[in-house]
């Protein structure tokens, strides 16, 4: 035990960013009320090399504590020998827990330095992705067209705006642009490289059928133009004249799940 006018100087090591270590710490120092209490962070310790020098530097102070989250089987060895040897005391925060759920689950873990860390990185740019296809959806945003991976155009209800969030889960920034006849499409979508433009096409009785649908859900009438063969043969007409100015890839969506729509403009394109 240390005495009342001495500090205990905690070392925070991580293979990682050293966020798990330091979030059970700060909960662990905030149960006692004391300003004695000094925390340094090591944090990228990937190697014996950098963890040796960690530990020289313990042994400079008079209290110290040695807290770690290392997910290396080599290193947590190194730590465990090195501290008996110097009697240092250390405390692995993820060893015991790891250990429990591996022998709970009969499976190995993967001893991945960092690979929480990179869960984190892939989820916030899932959520970024999302958050531009909302931005960019039916239109919207025209100026960050350069930075969407696919700019989808296609006439109403072919399934644009669910495809760009199906894209947008998997991590690629979609733009969706309407195609009405009685609107003139934004120039900025003839400046694009057409291999990120995706033309969505559908079969003319299929796309009745949905939109039919869709006045129903709405209380329209059926015999409105929206749903019209003759209106609805126009709109393709005047996509697919867009579509082969660009030059841009074609998907007919008919009877196509999301799912397979998505496959499709992946497996054709350089993004998968």
């Amino acid at each position: 035990m240390i005495k009342e006018d001495e500090e205990l100087v905690i070392f925070i090591i991580s293979d990682s960013v050293g966020k798990t270590a330091e979030n059970v710490i700060n909960a662990v120092t905030s149960q006692f009320e004391t300003e004695r209490i000094k925390i340094r962070n090591f944090n990228n310790v990937t190697n014996i090399a950098k963890l040796s020098k960690v530990i020289n530097k313990s042994k400079e102070e008079k209290n110290v504590l040695l807290a770690y989250t290392i997910i290396l089987p080599e290193l947590c060895k190194y730590i465990e020998c090195e501290t008996q040897r110097l009697n240092i005391p250390s405390v692995d925060l993820m060893g015991a827990a790891v250990n429990k759920v591996a022998e709970l689950l009969g499976q190995r873990p993967e001893r991945e330095p960092g690979l929480n860390r990179r869960l984190d990185q892939e989820y916030f740019k899932r959520i970024d992705c999302i958050e531009f296809a909302v931005r960019c959806d039916d239109g919207k945003n025209i100026s960050k067209l350069d930075e969407a991976d696919f700019v989808l155009i296609g006439i109403s209800r072919t399934s644009k705006t669910p495809l760009s969030m199906y894209l947008a889960n998997q991590g690629y920034k979609p733009a969706n642009i309407p195609l009405v006849p009685e609107v003139t499409p934004p120039q900025k979508l003839y400046e694009l490289p057409s291999s990120k433009v995706v033309g969505l096409t559908i079969e003319p009785h299929n796309l009745r059928g949905i939109r039919e649908e869709r006045l129903r859900v709405m209380n329209f009438s059926k015999r409105a133009n929206y749903a019209r063969v003759n209106r609805i043969l126009e709109e393709l007409n005047f996509a697919e004249k867009i579509m082969k100015k660009i030059g841009c890839m074609k998907v007919n969506v008919t009877n196509k799940s999301i799912e397979e729509t998505a496959s499709k403009i992946l497996s054709e394109t350089d993004h998968i």
